[in-house]
C-alpha cells in the first residue's frame, strides 16, 4: 500500500486508519474525503521537533492553509501549538472562527487588498509577508490610521529551479511571486521598508517550489538567503530575525515516488544553516518552514462509488464515478498521478486497465489513466489515495455538483467535521 494508514481487511476491503472504508462509505455516502486526523497530528510533530531539534528552540512550523483550510485543521494547529501560513481573509477568518492565536499567523499573497490589509490588522495577524512596494505602503497608510506598527517579512525569490512540475515553482527571477535579488530589486524594497512608517521589517521568507523529494534547493535556499541577510546588514545595518524557507517537500502519490524522511532532511537543511551562519559570520535568525501538502496530503483518502464499467472495443476502458474534477481538479490541470484501489475487492485476481473518470460533462474530467485494479461493477467503491491536499480546498461547483462531506477518522473513531453541500446551499446566495 501507498502509505501505513492504508491496508486490506479479511474481507478484502480497503481499510484506512484501521477502518473499512465500504462502511464509511455506506455510512456517510460518496463521494466521501476521510482525514486520518492521527497523521495529521504526527506530521506536525515531525516538523515541529525537527525544527527546534536542528535550528533552534524557537523555530517552528506553520501549516500552509491553501493545502486544506477548514475548521478542523486549525483546531489540531492550535492544539499542536503551530503556527498557519494564511493566503486571504477568508482563511484569516476560518482559522478566527476556531480561536486560532492569529499572533502566530503569516499572511502571504501577491495582491493583498486594502480590504485584506485592513481586515488582518483588525484581527491582529502577527505578520505580512510582503510582496512589493504597493503592498508596504499600503500596510503603512492603513496601519498608521489604527494606531499599530505591523511587523513584516519581505518575499524574495531567491533564483532557485526546483525541477518540479513548472506550475508550481515559485523561487526561479521570473514569477509573480516577491522580489528577486538578482536584478537588485531586493535590495531597494528593503531600503523602502525600513524607511516605511507603522512597519516593523522582522526578515526574509522564500518558497521554491512544491513537490521537492530532497533537501537540494531548500540547501541552495539556505546558502543565498543567509548571503543575502548578511549583505543587507553590511548595506544597511539590519539584522533580520526571521528567515522563513517556505515549503515544499514532497508527497507519495504513486509507488515510483520516493519515499521522504522529513525529519532526516531537516537535520541535513539545519546542517546547512548553522554551518553557513557561522561562515558568514551573522547571528542565527529563528526559521519558520510552511509545509502544507507534505502535513494532510497522505492524511487524506477520497471514496467515489462506481456508476458503470465501460469498454471502447479496441481503445480502452472507463470506470465512471460520482466525483470527479469537482472535487480533485488536480489531474485536468497539472496530470497529476493518484493511486487508485478497487476498496470493494482489493486484492481480487480479475485486474483492467483502466481510466478513472469523473461524473462532469467535460472530457477532460479524469481522475487517473491507466490504472490496474479489480474491474468493477456498479456500486464497488474507488478509493483515490493521497487527497488530503489540494482536493476539498480546490474543489468547485461545476455542473453545480455539490460538495462531498469530509470526516475524520481519529483512533479507530470518526465524524463529520464538514456537511455534505445540499442543493440548497447551491443556490443560497443567489436572488
Amino acid at each position: 500500500m501507498i502509505h501505513d494508514n492504508i491496508t486490506v481487511n479479511e474481507a478484502n476491503h480497503l481499510e484506512f486508519a484501521g477502518l473499512d472504508t465500504t462502511l464509511l462509505a455506506k455510512k456517510y455516502g460518496t463521494p466521501l474525503m476521510l482525514l486520518d486526523t492521527d497523521k495529521v497530528r504526527l506530521n506536525m510533530q515531525v516538523y515541529k521537533n525537527g525544527l527546534a531539534k536542528y535550528f533552534g528552540e524557537t523555530s517552528y512550523p506553520c501549516y500552509a492553509s491553501k493545502a486544506l483550510s477548514i475548521k478542523e485543521i486549525y483546531r489540531i494547529a492550535k492544539q499542536e501549538n503551530i503556527g498557519i501560513d494564511v493566503v486571504s481573509s477568508g482563511e484569516i477568518f476560518t482559522a478566527k472562527s476556531v480561536d486560532f492565536p492569529l499572533g502566530k499567523a503569516f499572511f502571504h499573497g501577491n495582491n493583498k487588498t486594502d480590504f485584506d490589509v485592513e481586515y488582518a490588522i483588525d484581527n491582529g495577524v502577527g505578520y505580512f509577508v510582503a510582496d512589493n512596494v504597493e503592498e508596504i505602503n499600503a500596510i503603512s497608510k492603513i496601519a498608521g490610521e489604527k494606531g499599530v506598527n505591523q511587523k513584516i517579512l519581505i518575499r524574495i525569490t531567491p533564483g532557485i529551479d526546483p525541477h518540479t512540475n513548472a506550475k508550481i515553482t515559485t523561487g526561479q527571477v521570473d514569477s509573480k511571486f516577491g522580489t528577486p535579488i538578482e536584478t537588485g530589486q531586493a535590495f531597494e524594497l528593503v531600503e523602502i521598508a525600513l524607511k516605511a512608517k507603522n512597519v516593523e521589517l522582522c526578515g526574509f521568507h522564500c518558497h521554491v517550489g512544491s513537490q521537492c523529494f530532497d533537501s537540494t534547493s531548500f540547501i541552495d535556499a539556505v546558502v543565498i538567503m543567509l548571503s543575502f541577510i548578511r549583505d543587507v546588514k553590511n548595506l544597511f545595518g539590519f539584522s533580520a530575525s526571521i528567515l522563513n524557507l517556505g515549503g515544499g517537500y514532497g508527497v507519495r502519490y504513486v509507488d515510483s515516488d520516493p519515499q521522504i524522511d522529513i525529519l532526516s532532511n531537516l537535520e541535513q537543511v539545519g546542517k546547512a544553516f548553522n554551518q553557513t551562519c557561522d561562515a558568514l559570520n551573522i547571528i542565527k535568525p529563528q526559521v519558520i518552514l510552511e509545509p502544507g501538502r507534505s502535513i494532510v496530503a497522505d492524511a487524506g483518502l477520497t471514496l467515489y462509488t462506481c456508476g458503470s464499467f465501460k469498454t471502447i472495443e479496441g481503445y480502452k476502458n472507463y470506470v465512471s464515478i460520482d466525483g470527479g474534477m469537482t472535487d480533485n481538479p488536480r489531474y485536468a490541470l497539472y496530470g497529476s498521478n493518484y493511486t487508485v484501489y478497487n476498496a470493494s475487492k482489493v486484492n481480487s485476481d480479475k485486474k483492467v486497465t483502466a481510466t478513472i473518470a469523473g461524473r462532469c460533462c467535460e472530457s477532460g474530467d479524469i481522475i487517473q489513466e491507466n490504472v490496474q485494479i479489480p474491474k468493477p461493477t456498479r456500486n464497488d467503491i474507488i478509493a483515490v489515495a493521497v487527497t488530503g491536499a489540494y482536493n476539498y480546498s480546490m474543489a468547485s461547483n461545476y455542473n453545480r455538483i455539490t460538495k462531498p462531506a469530509v470526516v475524520s477518522v481519529e483512533n479507530k473513531t470518526h465524524k463529520i467535521i464538514v456537511k455534505r453541500e445540499s442543493f440548497e446551499d447551491l443556490v443560497k446566495n443567489e436572488i
